[in-house]
């Protein structure tokens, strides 16, 4: 399994609705758990900033990733963007291959 990154910008008028956001986020989790059984969510995080919220998930592959992010489209989500993560331990040990001579 791979792991990603799903940072999450509401719509403004999502952004509203700040009085049922535990449900809005409850039936975005659902939905993704039925068209997407194969994703397994690892930590949400609400943000202060640019976007609103972070998820780490695996999935098995890009096509998965890319399912979750047009699942939060589909829902409220006014920008959805999935990114690869690489565990920091693998990168070293990549950029030590890349270098070596």
């Amino acid at each position: 399994m791979k792991t990603f990154i799903l940072l999450t910008k509401l719509s403004a008028e999502a952004s509203k609705q700040m009085t049922n956001r535990g449900e809005m986020g409850r039936d975005w989790l659902e939905k993704v758990k039925q068209k997407c059984p194969e994703v397994k969510f690892i930590s949400h995080y609400a943000l202060l900033g640019q976007y609103d919220f972070l998820d780490i998930y695996e999935a098995p592959d890009e096509e998965s990733a890319a399912k979750v992010s047009m699942i939060s489209l589909a829902n409220g989500a006014f920008q959805a963007q999935s990114l690869t993560a690489i565990p920091y331990k693998r990168f070293v040990e990549l950029t030590e291959e890349v270098l070596k001579k």
